[in-house]
């Protein structure tokens, strides 16, 4: 019995620490459908958002009251640490999949591609000084090197 009341009490603690979610905070139809309202109706509008994968086609569609600007993290850093290996093979050889990956993250236009991956080619060496590299170094080198280049300086925030 106490096992059931202590589940209990850490589900109903745990209810109240929200994180804003991809998407935005109020994406999803169940988002919509119970907008306004508190309590547990947002374990009804969670249900709703899952059961439909309504707000996973708003996230990529940018619909359903899902915002597509920013970028998109993995457990608050950037995707870009869990595809670093890759992203910096990539680089080096200037194109592949990793690389296509980072230029989507950043919302590069299909025509800018090319440049995004010969500027970054370019520039492997500012964008990885060393082996031992953060994510977080690689982002702001591969920005700042974005910010130098006249077509690439329009999908740096």
């Amino acid at each position: 019995m106490k096992k059931v009341i202590c589940s209990a009490v850490l589900l109903a603690a745990s209810s109240g620490a929200f994180a804003e979610a991809p998407g935005g905070p109020g994406c999803g139809w169940g988002n919509m459908l119970f907008e306004g309202q508190n309590g547990p109706v947002h374990f009804l509008a969670t249900t709703t958002n899952g059961t439909s994968g309504n707000k996973t086609f708003g996230m990529t569609s940018g619909t359903n009251g899902c915002s597509i600007d920013g970028k998109l993290t993995y457990g608050g850093k950037s995707m870009i640490s869990s595809i670093m290996d890759r992203f910096s093979e990539d680089v080096a050889q200037g194109s592949g999949e990793a690389l296509d990956a980072v230029a989507v993250i950043y919302n590069i236009a299909p025509e800018d591609r090319a440049t995004f991956a010969a500027v970054t080619h370019e520039n492997f060496k500012v964008i990885f000084p060393t082996a031992q590299v953060t994510a977080e170094d690689v982002i702001s080198s591969l920005e700042t090197v974005m910010k130098s280049d006249a077509r690439l300086a329009k999908y740096v925030i």
